[in-house]
């Protein structure tokens, strides 16, 4: 993974990323990786907010995960047009879809996502590791670099903060450095020709 970071030849000037608005499980705190939930009331209010900061942008390319609340959130935020990508849905958390970090604890005392992982759970959520979302992420900065102007993602919070570590050339599990609010706007860029992070986890 060591080709994502600083010094690679670019097009592109800004990379913003929203993270989608409010949903049930996100309010409560539960992992929601695949389970495609609406969102709240409040969440399209977040969503709605984001389009006046979204109209004075000058997008070259949006990508959507396909979540209906990634989808949603694109929609009201004004974002027309975008493609949608299944490199952005959100980390696959395997058997701890749906369950809050406290009930996991009482299973696995002291469990850390960003260094235990998650295990296997059915099917339709098979899990993944940090490197595999790592991997993915990478495909969609590639993606974005190759584009000129401005480029805007719509996902979700461990995503987003994957895909930060690995704009500044950082290893994957370094997301964890990088808190992420639903509803917020994160801006990734250069400078003197090397990715920085130029705002993050602004409210609206």
């Amino acid at each position: 993974m060591g080709g994502t970071g600083a010094g690679m030849m670019r097009g592109m000037d800004e990379l913003i990323l929203l993270r989608h608005g409010e949903t049930e499980w996100s309010r409560a705190g539960r992992h929601t990786g695949r389970t495609d939930l609406a969102l709240t009331e409040r969440g399209e209010e977040e969503a709605l907010a984001l389009a006046p900061l979204l109209k004075k942008r000058d997008l070259s390319l949006v990508l959507v995960s396909p979540a209906v609340r990634a989808r949603r959130t694109a929609e009201l935020a004004g974002l027309a047009g975008f493609e949608t990508t299944p490199d952005l849905w959100e980390w696959d958390y395997g058997a701890y879809e749906g369950i809050t970090t406290a009930k996991i604890r009482e299973m696995r005392p002291g469990w850390y996502l960003w260094s235990d992982g998650v295990p296997p759970g059915d099917a339709d959520h098979p899990g993944e590791t940090v490197e595999e979302v790592g991997m993915r992420v990478d495909r969609v900065i590639e993606r974005a670099r190759a584009e000129s102007g401005e480029v805007a993602l719509v996902a979700h919070g461990h995503v987003l903060r994957v895909l930060a570590a690995r704009w500044l050339g950082l290893p994957p599990a370094d997301g964890r450095l990088f808190r992420l609010n639903t509803g917020t706007y994160s801006t990734l860029g250069y400078e003197h020709g090397k990715p920085v992070i130029l705002r993050w986890n602004a409210p609206v």
